[in-house]
């Protein structure tokens, strides 16, 4: 199956200089990780695990202090192979005044899409998230869970072939936990590799084909759907285990 996104040996150490000591702060130590193309790729971790280091890694944002990030092939940073991502980090910031119509405008005028291509997509993206709707409220009157799909939405604007994910379903109440989880699975039946961070395990684990567990800036485990599948509650037993052991 063709990769998606690959992480080869990647590690990545913060420097930090105050009056003039140097402080060195490991973030992800020595991670390979291939994400397939066409699936839901779980990276679960304890707060401060490196699950948002990874995954700024994953988008350029970040350089690895060693190793190779790659996307579909090439090797990052690569400005053009970056539209085929979307990216929806775990707490995006919106203009509350704006409208979701308008918040895709403005994504796109920063991403220099093509008016076109918005004036097509926009209608398409905010029905595909659940939003119709509410098209017409401002997004200081969206709920966490709307503003979630909001998020997707413009993720979503530019057609990518993954979607990164930065804990999603944080903070979600149950139903808002239940609508993003089916939108998340439809996406992907789409034929949207998706690539999420996460502490929920229970989510991961009605949502991935395969979770890695990363604990202490180290890539600890990765499990394939198979070995919890039928048994609700294994994926978070292994979680424990492994962070345990």
């Amino acid at each position: 199956m063709a990769v998606a996104a690959e992480l080869s040996n990647v590690s990545k150490v913060y420097r930090r200089s105050h009056l003039g000591k140097l402080t060195l702060t490991p973030g992800v130590d020595g991670v390979s990780l291939s994400i397939k193309q066409g699936e839901v790729f779980g990276l679960l971790g304890l707060n401060g695990a490196g699950k948002t280091t990874t995954i700024k890694l994953l988008l350029g944002l970040l350089f690895p202090s060693q190793g190779r990030v790659s996307l579909f092939g090439q090797t990052l940073p690569d400005l053009a192979v970056m539209n085929k991502v979307g990216y929806l980090p775990e707490l995006p910031a919106f203009y509350k005044y704006l409208t979701v119509t308008e918040l895709l405008q403005l994504y796109a005028t920063l991403s220099d899409l093509p008016h076109s291509i918005v004036s097509d997509r926009a209608p398409k993206v905010i029905a595909q998230v659940g939003l119709a709707a509410h098209v017409n409220k401002r997004l200081g009157e969206y709920s966490k869970g709307m503003l979630q799909r909001a998020g997707l939405a413009q993720a979503l604007l530019h057609d990518p072939e993954l979607l990164v994910l930065d804990e999603p379903v944080s903070g979600l109440d149950p139903l808002g936990l239940m609508e993003l989880r089916q939108l998340l699975l439809d996406l992907n039946r789409q034929g949207k590799t998706i690539f999420f961070s996460s502490h929920i395990i229970s989510e991961a684990e009605k949502l991935c084909h395969r979770a890695g567990i990363l604990h202490q800036g180290r890539l600890a485990r990765i499990i394939d759907r198979s070995e919890w599948s039928g048994a609700e509650g294994r994926l978070e037993q292994i979680f424990l285990e492994t962070i345990h052991a």
